[in-house]
Parts: C-alpha cells; sequence; structure tokens
C-alpha cells in the first residue's frame, strides 16, 4: 500500500479573492448594490478588474481555506483546484505554494481566466462581491493525480463539486480511488442551497459509502433531512452516515457515530469580526485530527480552536500560525 504523505486531500473550486478599497460613488458609477453577491460573465469580469485599481489578491475558495489550515496547524495538505495560465492564476499557485500546501493542478489553457471573486470594500466597511467563475468549474476527472490521493489519509471535496458535470466526475473518480486504497473520502455540504439542490444525490452518497465523513452546519444538515428539529437530523446523520462533524456555532460542535455523539464546548472569542471561513477552519483542524488518529472528541476540540481563531480577524486564512496557537491551548500537534 502507498505510504500516507498527506494528511488531507482537499478538492474544491480555486477562486482568488481580490480587495479593492474603493469610495461610494465608484458603486455608484457601476451601477452595483451595496453589500451584494453577484456572479458575473468573463466580460465583465476583465471589464471590472481593470477598474479596480490597486488591489490585494489572496487565494481563496472553501477546501482551499481548509488546506490552508491544515498546513497552519503544522500538517502536510495538498489541494486540487483548476486555475488558469494567467496573472491572478500564477498568483494562486504562488499563494497556495507558500502556506505550505502541495498543489500541482495543471492549469487551463483555452483562454478562460481564473476565478475570482473581487470583494469592494467601502470607507464603512461594507462589502460588496463581484464573484466569477472562470476556469474553477474545468476541474475535471483529468485533474485528479492517483499517486495524491492514494498517498493521502482523507480526501475531502465540496459539495459544490456537484455543480459541474465534469467535477462531479473527479469527485467520484477520486472517491474510488481513495477507496481502492484503504483511505477515507470526506465531504463538506457547502450551504443549504446546494444541498437543496442535491439532495437525493448526497443521499445516494452517504448510503453507497462512497462517503464516509460528512461536514455540515445546523442548516446544512436540517437541510439534508428536510426537518426543522436538529435532534431528528442527528438520528438520520447516524443511520446514514459512519461519522458526521456537525458545527453549531456558539453551541460548539459534535462527532456524531452510529454508537455515541460527542459534543465539545466552542471555544471563547474576545470580538467576532468576520464569521467567514469558520467552517473551512473547523475541518482543517478535524481533518488534522482525524489523520493523527486524535479521539473525535479532541479533534471536535480542534477544530473549535481554529475556527474561533478564524472568525477573529477579517479574512478566511489564518493571521497566526494555528500551531502556536493549538500549542498555548494545550494541544500536542
Amino acid at each position: 500500500m502507498t505510504e500516507i504523505t498527506f494528511d488531507a486531500l482537499c478538492i474544491g473550486n480555486a477562486i482568488c479573492d481580490v480587495f479593492a478599497h474603493v469610495e461610494e460613488d465608484f458603486l455608484v458609477r457601476e451601477n452595483l448594490v451595496k453589500g451584494s453577491m453577484r456572479l458575473i460573465d468573463t466580460a465583465e469580469a476583465i471589464r471590472l478588474y481593470d477598474k479596480m485599481g490597486q488591489t490585494v489578491r489572496v487565494s481563496g475558495g472553501s477546501a482551499g481555506n481548509t488546506a490552508a489550515g491544515i498546513a497552519s496547524l503544522g500538517g502536510k495538505p495538498a489541494y486540487f483546484g483548476k486555475v488558469a495560465r494567467d496573472e491572478l492564476g500564477d498568483s494562486y499557485a504562488h499563494d497556495m505554494k507558500g502556506t505550505g500546501v502541495h498543489f500541482g493542478t495543471p492549469r487551463l489553457v483555452d483562454g478562460t481566466p481564473t476565478a475570482r471573486s473581487m470583494i469592494l470594500i467601502t470607507p464603512d466597511g461594507e462589502r460588496t462581491m463581484n464573484t466569477y467563475l472562470g476556469a474553477c468549474v474545468e476541474l475535471g476527472p483529468a485533474d485528479i493525480d492517483p499517486a495524491v490521493v492514494a498517498a493521502s489519509a482523507i480526501t475531502y471535496m465540496e459539495g459544490y463539486l456537484w455543480d459541474p458535470p465534469a467535477a462531479k466526475d473527479a469527485f467520484l473518480r477520486a472517491a474510488r480511488i481513495a477507496h481502492d486504497n484503504g483511505r477515507q473520502v470526506g465531504l463538506t455540504l457547502s450551504d443549504s442551497f446546494c444541498v437543496d439542490r442535491y439532495r437525493s444525490e448526497f443521499h445516494g452518497l452517504l448510503r453507497d459509502g462512497v462517503v464516509d465523513v460528512m461536514f455540515a452546519n445546523e442548516h446544512e444538515l436540517k437541510a439534508l433531512f428536510e426537518t426543522a428539529d436538529l435532534d431528528t437530523a442527528i438520528h438520520a446523520a447516524r443511520q446514514i452516515c459512519s461519522l458526521t462533524a456537525l458545527t453549531m456555532g456558539e453551541k460548539g460542535a459534535m462527532a456524531i457515530t452510529r454508537d455515541e455523539t460527542r459534543h465539545v464546548a466552542a471555544q471563547t472569542v474576545t470580538e467576532v469580526v468576520d464569521l467567514t471561513g469558520a467552517g473551512d477552519l473547523f475541518a482543517s483542524g478535524f481533518l488534522f485530527g482525524l489523520a493523527r488518529d486524535y479521539d473525535l472528541g479532541t479533534a471536535a476540540e480542534l477544530g473549535c480552536l481554529c475556527a474561533a481563531s478564524v472568525i477573529s480577524h477579517v479574512g478566511a486564512r489564518p493571521e497566526r500560525a494555528l500551531k502556536g496557537i493549538a500549542a498555548q491551548a494545550g494541544f500536542e500537534l
């Protein structure tokens, strides 16, 4: 059997976050609704990017954030995500590798630009988001490197991959390779709207054992089982999935198996600044714990610690090394 090299392989939409500070009149001139989020096409993405002026670029995407969090803990993550052979693609790859993430997905060369979320920040701190999916939805089975999958303790994928047909096939190929090598497969439900689109298919993935570990928040789990009662959803999850990692905000988190439920408290946060990335970074800690054979309660506690750290500042990536924060909290990594 292939030796384990990576704690986790994270697969998802590779989106470059592009931040720019603008005045209110910029939004007016561009006919943008302050505080909104819209999907845009290639032409609008290029046009708006050219007008943004000075920018700060950070590699993003849910699974990418999770991979960066694992690296910040001192782990060894890998990442599959599609970017183009362009300036933003160069920036994304450089950023991911700079955080310590193994990232070697072949670039897209057909002219479709790298995906980007252009985030315009006005003086009052409000964010207006313009998202172009671009190259990231072109991820396909050919981008799945069997050697990396086989060398990863856990392969973790976004529910959003279920939108483009090619990415769905890539998901299934990665899962087959992982299981053929005795590895685990994880799925994050991504959001309740994603669940609504693919509820029956997600049920099938869990029922058929394609997914071993499910990540969800309260809203997503209730949506999956079409109930307003969390206890009912937890009971249903226990029947269909061998392990569910459930996040509940200030109420902490649960690790749910067929035989037991481990509930851990949320970490104390002095000030909640930005909830972006909380679920992604919880997954970082939990996956790290699973890969290193922590008991489920400790893995969930580490996930809560990572989530608490990221929501205490702006942005979905760690500002300080999580390894140091975890050590101060008493974790032996």
